[in-house]
This record gives C-alpha cells, sequence and structure tokens, in this order.
C-alpha cells in the first residue's frame, strides 16, 4: 500500500524546480470553478473555436479506411516530409531536404528536441520578451539558461538590434522568438530580422530558433519573414511549425522543424527514444492541410481580424488598459499597470498575476498572467473565442473593475 505522507523529496530536482504551464493551469482553474458551478468565460488558452476543416477530417477517414494503423517513422511519413518540403518553399521561400525535416507530436515537442540537442549545461538563450510561456521552462530542463530581453508596448513587443548585441555573452548559444508572436501578436518585418541576423553574423555561434506557428494567422500589415530565408543564416536556423492554430488542429498534435541535417538527426535520435513517430491518422489528415492552399483556411483569419477590431475597441474604452494593435495571432496583450497598487472589492493589486486572478475570481473571466511570459506588466487575453463570449467577457471585467 502507497504511503500517502510521501513528499516531492521522491522526486527529482528538475521536476520539483519546474514550474506548470500558466495558460493550461489557469484553464485547469477554470475547469475546477465551472464544476463547482460558476459561469466561466475561458480566454486564457489559445485554441480555436472552429471545427477542423471538413476536408482534412475527410483525409484523416479516409486514412482509418485505407488501414493505417501501425507505427510511424520516428521523424514522420515521407509522403508528409514532401508536403512539408513544399510548404516551407511555397509559403517561405526556404529549400529543405527529406533529412532536414522532423515530423513530431506537436510544435512543444519540436522546441523540446532542439534544446535537449543543442544545449549544455550553462549555455544561454536570449528571449526577446514576451515569450511563449514554455520557451523558458524548455530551456532550463535543458541546463540552458533563460536570458530575458525586455520589450514594451511602446517598442510593439519587439527586440531591437542594439537589445540583441547587448544580451550577447561568450556563453550564448541560441535565440529563441516567435513571430507572429504569442503572447503580443506582433510580427518582425523582413527588414527587423535582416537587422537581427547583421547583428548574429558576428557571432557564428548562436543558432536561432524561428517558431512561426501563427504564420497563416496574419492580418497583412507585416508579410511574414522567415529568418532561414537568408542565405546568411539558413545553416544556422531551426524553423517550427504545426497546424494546431491555422488549422484549428490543436488536439490533432503534429509539429514539425526544418533544420541543419546534423540537428534534424539528432532530434530524430531523441525522438526514438522519447515518443517514436507521431499519429499516423494525424500525419495523413496534415498532408492534406499542408498541400492544400492556405486560401482554404482565410475565412477563420478573416474572423479572427475582425474578433481583433471587436476586443481592441471594447478593451480601450476600459480606463487603464493600454493595447498595442497585434498583426497576428489572436491574442491582445494589455498593459496593465495602472491597476497596479489600486484595491478593489477588498482586492489589493500588487502586479499581473494579482489582476489575472482578480479578474477570475470577481469577473468570471479566465486570462493568463504577462509573468508567465517574461512580462509582469500585462496579461494575455485569447480572441478565440466566439464573438459573443468576447463580448459578454469583457463586460464582465469593466464591471468587475469598476467595482
Amino acid at each position: 500500500m502507497t504511503s500517502s505522507t510521501a513528499t516531492t523529496n521522491q522526486l527529482s530536482d528538475r521536476i520539483n524546480s519546474l514550474a506548470p504551464s500558466a495558460t493550461l493551469e489557469m484553464a485547469s482553474k477554470a475547469r475546477e470553478l465551472r464544476a463547482a458551478g460558476k459561469d466561466i468565460i475561458g480566454l486564457s488558452l489559445g485554441e480555436p473555436d472552429f471545427n477542423t476543416p471538413d476536408y482534412i477530417k475527410e483525409a484523416a477517414i479516409q486514412a482509418v479506411n485505407d488501414g493505417y494503423n501501425s507505427y510511424t517513422p520516428v521523424d514522420g511519413y515521407v509522403e508528409l516530409k514532401d508536403a512539408i518540403i513544399t510548404k516551407f518553399q511555397r509559403d517561405n521561400g526556404i529549400s529543405y531536404e527529406r533529412p532536414q525535416i522532423v515530423v513530431s507530436t506537436g510544435a512543444k515537442q519540436a522546441l523540446y528536441n532542439v534544446a535537449q540537442v543543442v544545449l549544455n549545461k550553462g549555455d544561454e538563450v536570449i528571449l526577446p520578451c514576451p515569450y511563449w510561456v514554455s520557451y523558458s521552462d524548455i530551456v532550463k530542463l535543458a541546463d540552458g539558461v533563460p536570458v530575458e530581453v525586455a520589450t514594451s508596448i511602446e517598442s510593439d513587443f519587439k527586440m531591437t538590434p542594439e537589445q540583441l548585441e547587448a544580451a550577447i555573452t561568450p556563453k550564448t548559444k541560441m535565440l529563441w522568438y516567435s513571430s507572429p508572436c504569442n503572447p503580443s501578436g506582433s510580427i518582425y518585418s523582413k527588414e527587423e530580422l535582416r537587422a537581427l541576423a547583421d547583428v548574429l553574423q558576428k557571432y557564428p555561434q548562436i543558432i536561432v530558433v524561428s517558431d512561426e506557428i501563427y504564420e497563416h494567422i496574419n492580418y497583412g500589415v507585416t508579410e511574414h519573414a522567415s529568418m532561414a530565408a537568408f542565405e546568411d543564416m539558413y545553416d544556422r536556423t531551426v524553423t517550427v511549425n504545426g497546424v494546431a492554430k491555422a488549422f484549428a488542429m490543436t488536439g490533432w498534435r503534429i509539429g514539425y522543424i526544418g533544420a541543419p541535417t546534423y540537428i534534424a538527426r539528432a532530434c530524430n535520435k531523441l525522438q526514438g527514444q522519447v515518443t517514436s513517430g507521431a499519429n499516423c491518422i494525424a500525419q495523413r489528415a496534415v498532408i492534406t492541410a499542408l498541400t492544400e492552399s492556405p486560401d482554404r483556411i482565410q475565412y477563420m483569419v478573416d474572423e479572427f481580424k475582425e474578433r481583433r477590431k471587436i476586443i481592441l475597441e471594447l478593451l480601450n474604452a476600459i480606463d487603464g488598459f493600454r493595447c498595442n494593435e497585434p498583426e497576428g495571432a489572436f491574442y491582445v496583450y494589455p498593459d496593465v499597470t495602472a491597476y497596479f497598487g489600486k484595491t478593489l472589492n477588498g482586492v489589493t493589486i500588487n502586479n499581473a498575476s494579482d489582476f489575472a486572478m482578480y479578474l477570475l475570481e470577481h469577473a468570471n473571466v479566465a486570462t493568463v498572467t504577462g509573468d508567465a511570459f517574461g512580462n509582469g506588466n500585462c496579461i494575455r487575453i485569447s480572441y478565440a473565442a466566439a464573438e459573443k463570449e468576447i463580448r459578454e467577457a469583457i463586460s464582465r471585467i469593466e464591471k468587475a473593475l469598476k467595482q
């Protein structure tokens, strides 16, 4: 019989020091409150409320009927790798070959793989803030050291070449960033990426991880650009992507990388000992998703753009919220420092975490603290929900703050 008095002393230092995912933790709290009878509106997760498009579902059904049920190659079906190669060439102007592609169980596993095969103890990884919530802890799990570079709403949450240069030390091994950015929605233009690449030319040991999972959710202000498309950055850039966001396939769990061959082979080696190949049916469906024109998912992007307009209008009407206008993804990342130090409903708001918890408990709206993204001045609000939910949620927030 297992003792109920077991403590965390029996667990590894690695897991004891690991922070839980803030987005998943908030979603869990929201579910608990719903189970207790509270009417919680969840704007914490980056999960589109659309169904996966029918043409992709039909491809999955066909795969089932065709008898796909066996283990898959560790790095993905050849046909899917070829579809990914075609996608990279068509959408990004990047030429990869099959040995440079690795398919994983979601883009998160792809990122984890890269950190594990590249980083040694003490290697530094530059993270422009805000960054996606899991970057820092994935780096730490690989014994790396996250080096945060602060940005603000005034700079549209983008790192400058001068900031990059100042953050580089002899221990710098990698730079990680996302564009469009989760959580800010900011997009680095081709010119801005080129300026960062010019700095990196002086430091050939630095490998870049370009997370482009929100690539297709772009509202047309700044054209998407990829670091690996620069000839002088191609051999030192890992391009990470997947189908969860733009194709409304979060639960299908397929991500992939295009990378220098030696990194891709190392990721394949690691994955072979951890999860092996990704789901067979999902892979067959993703072949269709990537082969078809991105125009087929434009209707979702158009809807997100309309929701962005609505949520910005509503938030900007509330005193104390300062918002940039995100050019991509489906998040707003308002600065809420105007509320720090104030007492609302007997609750003193000291920081963004307090603010997010106040909204959960007093407005019944789940958001995510900016502390989890390396920027404690903001909260992240997802507008991947239906318009009706967005309007109701912001109305609740406004009422709770007026109290």
